[in-house]
């Protein structure tokens, strides 16, 4: 199956544009979310490179956010860039578990090969990706069980009637 970036631009468009004033854009650098402003009458989140994956992971943040945060460029929160030490490390990983869990659930609605990032090439510490991997497996599991936020059901479900997917259960996050 082939998955091309374009795809979800439109998805999410059609999916979110006339209710949220929010459109998914391909950048060139970093990505980061930023709200409508004098540059731009929509909000948008700008994904790495056209690469899907980090699309499916700036729309999981979109999705978690809520209405104050998504009027705040990057929703307001720190962001430490790669070469985190422990402490540092330790910090990103407890604000991550819930998006990358979002992130892990979109991927599965398209049949894409998900992968947890701990995102710390240059840091002074190795991140135990298997232990952070099964911190995000619990919180989708938990989040299968009790409910995925409403606008990540919504977008979940647009994927699976696109990549023609069934709906997920606790037996995809292995």
């Amino acid at each position: 199956m082939s998955f091309c970036y374009q795809d979800l631009v439109s998805l999410f468009d059609h999916t979110f544009y006339a209710s949220h004033n929010t459109r998914l854009e391909r950048g060139d650098d970093e990505p980061v979310y930023l709200p409508a402003d004098e540059h731009a009458e929509h909000h948008r989140i700008v994904f790495a490179h056209g690469f899907f994956a980090s699309a499916l992971h700036e729309v999981a943040h979109w999705l978690l956010a809520g209405d104050g945060r998504r009027q705040q460029v990057d929703y307001g929160y720190w962001y430490h860039p790669d070469g985190r030490d422990a402490n540092a490390q330790a910090a990103f990983e407890v604000v991550e578990i819930k998006p990358q869990a979002i992130e892990w659930a979109l991927s599965l609605s398209c049949g894409f090969v998900f992968n947890v990032s701990c995102d710390n090439l240059e840091g002074t510490v190795e991140p135990d990706r298997h232990a952070f991997r099964a911190k995000v497996r619990e919180q989708a599991l938990r989040y299968l069980e009790s409910g995925f936020p409403a606008r990540a059901a919504r977008f979940m479900a647009v994927l699976q009637a696109h990549y023609q997917r069934p709906p997920l259960t606790a037996a995809d996050f292995m």
